[in-house]
């Protein structure tokens, strides 16, 4: 054992941010060298600390940075892991993994979202909160491990632990997809009409109508136009009887 490995645990204990430290060491299994970086990632933009020069301080820079090196290291791993898949399949199964409803229920499964601080005044409703965080978390272990340390992390502590790959290879969790091949296969129109808008800022949600041929058979709600369309269609689907299709 170097004497580093005694001095680090007493540091931790004796640090100000020590439940902090212990949080992440019990999540992913490793001590923070800049606990800064960490803190930063769990600062939600509600609570952005503003500099002396006007400039807002919280984790969406960091969140642009680890959703890169996310998307790098999922991409990478799923390249190896399905060598003889094309690039249509490898870039959904990327998309199902990095989405943000998967990272949202990621970041609550590892118990991120006990960690991050935002404003709660207001009842307010940050649809992508938890996810923003993981990723900025990514970021901040990018910059304070390096890209392999980090790449390990991704793999061993969140891909292995918490996506089945052959499970999410067979499940078609893609509505609208569906349904619309359903439709060319039957000679069918289909549209998305969206509806309304309702509430505002974080908490604003669309409501969006499916139209078959212009005949109204199902409606979707949700904080983004896309996952709306997608409830909507998966409601096509089970009223037309056409969900296994």
């Amino acid at each position: 054992m170097s004497p580093f490995d005694v001095i680090k645990p007493i540091r931790v204990i004796l640090s100000e941010d020590k439940e902090l430290y212990s949080s992440l060491k019990n999540i992913f299994g490793f001590y923070p060298g800049n606990i800064f970086l960490y803190k930063l990632a769990f600062r939600h933009k509600s609570l952005a600390k503003e500099l002396n020069n006007g400039a807002k301080v919280s984790n969406e820079r960091l969140e642009y940075l680890g959703d890169a090196i996310l998307s790098a290291v999922v991409a990478d791993h799923l390249f190896k892991m399905f060598p003889i898949k094309g690039e249509g399949f490898l870039t959904e199964m990327r998309s199902r993994i990095v989405s943000r409803s998967a990272l949202n229920k990621v970041s609550q499964k590892l118990g991120l979202d006990k960690l991050i601080q935002a404003n709660s005044e207001g009842n307010n409703v940050y649809k992508s909160m938890n996810g923003d965080a993981f990723e900025a978390v990514i970021g901040a272990i990018y910059l304070d491990k390096g890209y392999q340390f980090t790449r390990r992390i991704i793999i061993e502590k969140v891909i292995q632990q918490h996506f089945d790959l052959d499970e999410l290879e067979n499940n078609d969790t893609n509505f609208k997809s569906r349904l619309i091949e359903w439709a060319q296969r039957e000679k069918r129109i289909v549209e998305f009409l969206l509806l309304s808008e309702v509430g505002h800022g974080y908490t604003k949600q669309y409501v969006v109508e499916v139209l078959i041929d212009k005949q109204a058979h199902g409606k979707g709600r949700d904080y983004s136009i896309k996952g709306a369309e997608q409830n909507a269609a998966m409601k096509a689907l089970i009223e037309l009887d056409i969900s296994k299709a």
